[in-house]
């Protein structure tokens, strides 16, 4: 069986390192892995993570998904630009009240969140389609079905993924194009630097009550959420792995006790991860 080329954004930690090496790692070594990131100065965990497998079944390269050149000179340096399997999965968080948000601020989030994804689709997808022949993986969040307290710019661009992902449904499913995960809380940088930049916000634009509300109850709540619910980037790595397996192979590649048989189709939600909108309401 020939191998499967891979390409997986935002590589330098969380999902998409894992992900990354898990494909890299494959004992059937059905999987070539071009896994990407936008600052290759972050590479040296995924280099060690990926071990003896470097340069053999797994190639770090450069992509911003802000950048459209940049995504076209990772496409061309692909052999024959053929990529059998896409996992759009960089992006960026943004929490705390809007009001002391900048609008460039939201802009960037929406810009990383949902026009990186168009800007890889509009690139790849018509090779998919002349190839009739691929698969895209989209790792979306929870967030984009169920809106979040102080999550309101992050949960508006998990909201366009989907939408955008319900559109092209039809076209996509008809090449068995595409499939959407969406975890719940997920352990990993990505999260720790979100809560780390949301406890050093400036709340001098926020009336007292919603200052008070950020910062004593969901802040001061975010890592027990994620310590009781949280899941490892492993986890997912695994459930987004056993996805597309249905779509390249036909059946489950993985076991995974605590999920059951995942599923084919457009979405796949981690329901064992969901955030409790009615805690935070209680606690209100």
């Amino acid at each position: 069986m020939a191998r499967r080329n891979v390409l997986i954004t935002g590589c330098s930690s969380g999902i998409g390192l894992a992900l990354a090496v898990k494909m890299a790692k494959d004992e059937q070594k059905r999987f070539k892995v071009y896994a990407t990131m936008r600052n290759l100065a972050k590479k040296e965990p995924l280099e060690e993570a990926a071990g003896r497998r470097l340069g053999k079944t797994l190639e770090i390269k450069q992509l911003d998904v802000c950048d459209e050149q940049s995504i076209r000179a990772c496409v061309n340096s692909i052999p024959d630009r053929r990529i059998d399997v896409l996992v759009s999965n960089a992006g960026m968080g943004l929490i705390g009240p809007i009001e002391c948000q900048t609008i460039d601020e939201m802009k960037t989030v929406m810009d990383t969140n949902f026009f990186g994804l168009v800007r890889l689709l509009k690139e790849i997808l018509p090779d998919m389609k002349r190839r009739k022949s691929g698969h895209i993986v989209i790792i979306s969040s929870v967030m984009g079905i169920q809106g979040i307290l102080f999550n309101d710019v992050y949960a508006a661009s998990k909201f366009a993924v989907e939408g955008f992902c319900e559109s092209l449904a039809i076209q996509a499913l008809k090449f068995k194009l595409l499939s959407l995960i969406e975890p719940g809380p997920v352990v990993t940088e990505f999260e720790r630097k979100v809560f780390e930049d949301g406890m050093k916000m400036d709340l001098s634009a926020a009336d007292q009550e919603t200052a008070d509300m950020f910062t004593n109850i969901y802040l001061k709540n975010y890592k027990q959420i994620f310590q009781s619910l949280g899941q490892s980037a492993e986890e997912v790595a695994e459930v987004t792995l056993q996805q597309f397996s249905i779509f390249l192979f036909g059946h489950l590649t993985l076991d995974h006790a605590a999920q059951g048989p995942v599923q084919p189709g457009l979405e796949h939600c981690q329901g064992w991860g969901i955030f409790n909108i009615k805690y935070f309401k209680k606690t209100l």
